[in-house]
């Protein structure tokens, strides 16, 4: 038993040994038991190569993501965490020193140091935090057709809209300008459209705007419109080159999986077609922590499946990683699982015939094991225990081990109210976005020529008036140098050229200064 110990301890210390910057997860156990003095890490240099945290329910996986964050903070990495439980605040605190704390701390032998870390808090929904907005032409016609859950015939009607608005110049900003151009285009405006672009059923006609009306229902209007977030203002440091914690607070959209993932994807959509090539960096540039991962792939599209798995693939060359926490591996589909690098598993429970088949899934994830019963052992997980198994800084799965975590530094528990307060008000983000600008787009531009009679689709509309404080493309082009006037235009088409089989546009948004 001893020689097997040893073999097991010089395993792991092979395996988890790297030469740059790693994060400590907690000391690997063998038998049940902590083996002292060495520690299972994860090397900063592969955190973009995305991961998946699993487990049951309180057996420990939102403890991890926050180990995992605000350790990536405390290295200058920026992070981005989906908030789907309300749960995740209290990385904005310092943790208390109780006694399971401190239990835990000394039986790994790492000190417990209490710890708050650089958090800015958005909403969706007009909450607390920095409001996210994106415009509709942003979504594109596949994204927001998804999100309608509109059927071939309808997702057509829906591209055919976004073609026309393109052709003429009606910017598809909210949701009523999407409304106006149905409606327009089914009255007025129906002979011409039908002359050019073909028929449109007005029962598609219907069925949009009928599903529309649920979504802003829904309080998706609030999402819809400008001023459009900047994803740059995700990879921001503070004043001690912390990476700033980005938590989304999604409690109120848990039974909106289609309104999830799809600000998701419009999300990593927008990071991909912003973020410039990054190649092999020693860190990463941003980390996205997805949590209830199912939401994303709930009742998903093979379209839609297909395309979340390009933007997985694509993304990590900018140098970004995700990371998915859910229940079980199986919530996550197998072409996405098979990119993951990262697998933090924490226990599984078996209390039918089919949580046995889903448990023996899992553990097929997972390296071979000389040293443990993995199929067992799953099940027998304590809370804050895991098998763990990463990629080494040659691209290689390390050996799969059983950790004892170690306790985050944060506090493990919500803010309150006024904790919360207190840090958005203090936000220059918070109302940055607040205001909302409200420039001519399809709505004001149809609405005005119908009024006049002087409506003509056929006809170029010529530049659109805008709101007078706000700059128009044409404008911010021309303010900067040719060179960099040319180098916009093609990383522009090349990132279309890449995504536009997605259906998802891509902005040039002009970059702030100032934070940080």
């Amino acid at each position: 038993m001893a020689d097997l110990t040893k073999q097991f301890t010089d395993t792991i210390k092979a395996g988890y040994t790297f030469d740059g910057q790693t994060i400590i997860l907690g000391a690997p156990m063998y038998n049940k038991h902590i083996v002292q003095d060495v520690f299972v890490r994860l090397p900063l240099k592969m955190m973009n190569r995305h991961g998946l945290i699993a487990g049951a329910t309180g057996t420990g996986k939102t403890k991890s993501l926050q180990l995992i964050a605000e350790n990536l903070s405390a290295n200058g990495v920026p992070c981005l965490l989906m908030d789907i439980k309300g749960d995740l605040s209290g990385i904005a605190a310092a943790g208390s020193n109780n006694p399971k704390v401190i239990e835990r701390s000394n039986a790994i032998n790492l000190p417990f140091i209490p710890a708050a870390n650089p958090v800015e808090f958005f909403t969706l929904s007009g909450g607390q935090g920095v409001q996210l907005r994106a415009t509709v032409s942003e979504f594109g016609p596949i994204l927001f057709s998804k999100m309608l859950d509109l059927n071939d015939t309808q997702s057509g009607v829906m591209a055919l809209i976004f073609k026309y608005c393109d052709d003429n110049k009606l910017p598809l900003l909210d949701l009523k300008d999407v409304k106006k151009v149905l409606n327009y285009l089914s009255t007025d405006g129906k002979e011409s459209i039908e002359k050019e672009y073909g028929k449109i059923s007005t029962s598609s006609v219907g069925t949009i705007i009928r599903n529309i009306v649920q979504l802003e229902q829904q309080g998706a209007e609030k999402f819809f419109g400008e001023r459009s977030f900047d994803v740059n203002d995700l990879v921001r440091k503070d004043e001690k080159g912390r990476g700033v914690i980005s938590v989304v607070r999604l409690m109120d959209i848990q039974d909106k999986p289609k309104l999830f993932s799809s600000f998701m994807l419009e999300i990593l959509a927008e990071i991909y077609g912003t973020f410039p090539e990054a190649g092999d960096v020693d860190k990463p540039k941003l980390c996205l922590f997805i949590d209830e991962a199912h939401l994303m792939f709930d009742e998903a599209s093979d379209v839609l499946l297909d395309q979340i798995n390009t933007i997985v693939k694509l993304i990590r060359s900018k140098g970004v990683g995700i990371y998915f926490i859910t229940q079980n591996p199986i919530d996550v589909p197998a072409s996405v699982l098979s990119q993951l690098g990262l697998k933090v598993q924490h226990a599984l429970r078996a209390f039918t015939a089919a949580d046995r088949k889903a448990i023996k899934a899992a553990a097929e994830n997972y390296p071979l094991t000389d040293y443990y019963d993995v199929d067992q052992l799953i099940t027998e997980l304590g809370i804050g225990e895991a098998f763990v198994t990463s990629l080494n800084e040659n691209g290689v799965p390390t050996p799969l081990a059983h950790v004892m975590m170690r306790p985050p530094s944060s506090r493990m528990d919500v803010l309150s109210p006024e904790e919360l307060n207190s840090i958005t008000g203090k936000s220059e983000l918070v109302s940055h976005y607040a205001e909302v600008i409200d420039r001519d787009s399809a709505y004001e531009i149809l609405s005005g020529k119908l009024n006049q009679g002087q409506i003509d689709p056929s006809q170029d509309q010529g530049e659109q008036p805008s709101d007078p404080h706000e700059k128009s493309t044409f404008e911010k082009i021309m303010d900067s140098s040719v060179t960099k006037q040319v180098g916009r235009v093609v990383a522009r088409e090349l990132t279309r050229g890449l995504l536009g089989v997605l259906g998802v546009k891509t902005t040039t948004r002009r970059k702030r200064t100032g934070w940080f």
